[in-house]
C-alpha cells in the first residue's frame, strides 16, 4: 500500500449547459435533470472553494466546464481564473477539465498558469456510442494526445459501471496505457433518475477488483485516483480502496453530488497510518 495519498478537489465553474447527449452525465440539458445550473460562477466563490481546497491539503484543483469542448469565450474564462488562483493560492496545482480541446487552446491554457490537463475516455471505443452519439471517442483520444504534445500533465481515466463489458473494461485501460496519463482518474457511475442508464450494476467485491485492474493496466501511472461515486460504490468499506491500489481521491463535493465530509476522508487516512502528500511528484 502505497502510504502517501495525493488530494484533489473539483471545482464545477460553469454548470449543467452541455448540449452533448452522454448518457451518463446529469449535466446536459437534454435529460433536465434536477440540478444546480450556471454559466459562470462567481471569482469569489471559485477562490473561497480553491483556499478551502488548499487548507485541506489537496494539491490539485480541478477547473470543470460542462461543454463539449473549448470554445473562445470559455478559454477566456478559465484563463482568466487560472491567473488569479496562481498568484492567490500558488501552493496549488492547476487543472483544467474543458472537453475536447486543440493544441492551440491547450498552449494558451498553460500560458495561462493551468499544469494539468483532465480529459476521460470514459469507457472503450468500441462500447462509446452506446452512451454518446454526439462526439466520437476518436475526439477523446485525439485530446488527449494533444494535451501530451503540449506539455501539460495528462489525467485520463474513465467510468465503470455504464453496462460495459469485462472486454471494454480492459479495452479502456490498453487505451489509456497507450496515452502514459500521469494520473487515472476512475469514477463509478452514480445514476441520477433522469438518466437513460440503469443503475450501476457492479458490486463492492467488483469494484475493488477493477481498481486492482487499473493499477495493473497501467503500472506507470504515478496516481490511480478513486474519483465520482467513491461513497456511493464503496460506503463505509472506502478505506480498503488503498489496498486495491489506490494512491489518491477527491475531497469535497462532486460535480452535481455530494462527496463525503471532507473531515471523515481526513480522519480515514489518519486511522490508516496514511499521509497527505505534500509536493506533486
Amino acid at each position: 500500500m502505497n502510504k502517501e495519498i495525493f488530494l484533489c478537489a473539483i471545482c464545477n465553474i460553469n454548470s449543467g449547459t452541455c448540449n452533448e447527449d452522454c448518457k451518463f452525465c446529469s449535466q446536459s440539458v437534454r435529460y433536465k435533470a434536477d440540478i444546480e445550473r450556471y454559466k459562470q460562477k462567481e471569482m469569489l466563490h471559485i477562490l473561497d472553494e480553491a483556499k478551502t481546497a488548499r487548507d485541506n491539503g489537496a494539491l490539485g484543483f480541478c477547473l470543470v466546464t460542462s461543454d463539449k469542448g473549448l470554445n473562445h469565450k470559455t478559454l477566456e474564462f478559465v484563463c482568466s481564473i487560472a491567473k488569479v488562483l496562481t498568484k492567490e493560492v500558488p501552493e496549488l496545482r492547476l487543472i483544467a477539465c474543458n472537453g475536447t480541446a486543440s493544441l492551440e487552446q491547450l498552449l494558451t491554457l498553460k500560458d495561462a498558469g493551468i499544469k494539468a490537463y483532465n480529459h476521460n475516455l470514459e469507457t472503450s471505443r468500441d462500447f462509446y456510442p452506446s452512451i454518446c452519439t454526439t462526439h466520437t471517442w476518436d475526439e477523446r483520444y485525439e485530446t488527449c494526445q494533444n494535451v501530451n504534445k503540449s506539455g501539460l500533465v495528462l489525467i485520463s481515466g474513465g467510468i465503470f459501471g455504464l453496462g460495459e463489458s469485462d472486454e471494454d473494461r480492459i479495452s479502456m485501460l490498453k487505451s489509456l496505457e497507450s496515452l502514459n496519463p500521469t494520473s487515472v482518474p476512475i469514477n463509478f457511475y452514480h445514476h441520477n433518475d433522469a438518466l437513460e442508464l440503469e443503475p450501476n450494476p457492479l458490486d463492492i467485491e467488483k469494484a475493488f477488483s477493477l481498481i486492482k485492474l487499473t493499477r495493473e493496466s497501467i503500472p506507470k501511472a504515478q496516481r490511480i485516483m478513486i474519483a465520482g461515486g467513491r461513497g456511493l460504490m464503496f460506503g463505509d468499506r472506502q478505506d480498503e480502496i488503498f489496498k486495491h491500489g489506490a494512491n489518491s481521491i477527491v475531497i469535497g463535493n462532486y460535480l452535481t453530488t455530494n462527496g463525503r465530509i471532507t473531515s471523515k476522508d481526513l480522519e480515514m487516512l489518519k486511522s490508516l497510518n496514511l499521509s497527505i502528500a505534500k509536493k506533486v511528484s
